[in-house]
């Protein structure tokens, strides 16, 4: 997965409802991901995907933003965790 400007230009961020973070046990590492809903429909990215960092900065700019959301979701390793950095619905 890439995650280009056109894929950013789809998530104004006037329309984004909800940003959830988690993170996914990969048997020997955790894979961050990230969930972004506009209008009902939930887009899935994560941090291995090229353009992550580029999606985070777009993500940061949104008002009331949990600039702190990293920390809440990467400890403990290996353990569930989910952490709604934006919620406007």
């Amino acid at each position: 997965m890439i995650i280009t400007n056109a894929i950013l230009a789809q998530l104004p961020l006037t329309d984004i409802d909800a940003v959830v973070f988690y993170k996914r046990d990969e048997i020997t590492t955790d894979l961050i991901c990230c969930d972004v809903e506009v209008a009902g429909c939930v887009s899935t990215f994560h941090e291995e995907a090229k353009g992550w960092a580029e999606l985070i900065a777009h993500l940061s700019a949104l008002p009331g933003f949990c600039a702190d959301w990293y920390e809440a979701v990467a400890n403990p390793s290996f353990a569930a965790s989910e952490t709604v950095a934006f919620d406007r619905r």
